[in-house]
């Protein structure tokens, strides 16, 4: 990962989905919010890393019979030991939950391969053990944990489907309580400047109506009266 990538991951630590969710609609982008999938369990700290993918298929009986996992070339196994340190697995699911994407096997050994999280539009089997990792994990629902050869691995690091987002290899993930944004990797640095500048209007949004003050012409800000009040809690903000 490069100086400037380490600088945007740190700055969309600082920033909600939510946000991001808003920067983008302004660029026309207004479907990078991954639909059906949730933390394990809320109350981590926020998900941020580039995409490493991994697509399956409807199994065919044939083909995917269980002794395939005994394959070390079996492109689950191969994407699990070969995913970043830093990255995030993506997991291309066809938003079926049936069959398990994953364990809590192969989610602690990516865990301690120091890979940042793991999302997939399907289901995990092992959830709660999973969700108690110190690891981000996101997914539509438990999985039925014998039901292992529905999906067939297809293919690692190419462009997926995940919960109804296109997602390419190196995009930025990023996950909170309320889901996974999907930030087009050329767009990414813009994208977390801007973001920290909205998070800082925001939090002075926010204090503003705690003390009673009306929305209108504060949010959004078209009132130059509380523009200038805003610059100049800016100002002694940087100052503290």
């Amino acid at each position: 990962m490069t100086t400037q990538e380490k600088n945007t991951t740190e700055k969309l630590r600082k920033v909600s989905t939510a946000t991001i969710a808003t920067c983008l609609f302004k660029k026309g982008l207004k479907n990078q919010f991954i639909q059906d999938v949730k933390p394990l369990k809320t109350g981590k700290p926020t998900m941020v890393g580039k995409a490493y993918t991994l697509r399956y298929i409807p199994a065919r009986e044939d083909l995917n019979p269980i002794t395939v996992f005994q394959d070390p070339k079996h492109l689950q196994r191969v994407a699990v030991e070969e995913c970043p340190k830093g990255y995030v697995m993506v997991i291309d699911s066809r938003k079926d939950a049936r069959a398990a994407s994953a364990g809590s096997i192969l989610a602690t050994r990516l865990m301690v391969r120091g890979v940042e999280g793991i999302v997939t539009d399907g289901g995990f089997r092992d959830s709660a053990e999973i969700a108690d990792l110190n690891f981000a994990s996101y997914h539509n629902r438990p999985t039925a944990p014998t039901n292992l050869t529905l999906h067939q691995a297809i293919a690692i690091n190419e462009p997926i489907g995940c919960g109804d987002v296109a997602v390419f290899p190196g995009d930025f993930i990023v996950g909170d309580d309320d889901g996974i944004m999907v930030i087009p990797i050329h767009l990414a640095d813009e994208v977390a400047d801007e973001c920290l500048k909205m998070t800082r209007f925001e939090e002075y949004v926010m204090g503003e109506v705690q003390k009673g003050t009306s929305i209108v012409g504060l949010y959004p800000l078209t009132d130059e009266a509380y523009a200038a009040r805003f610059k100049q809690w800016e100002f002694l903000k940087r100052k503290e």
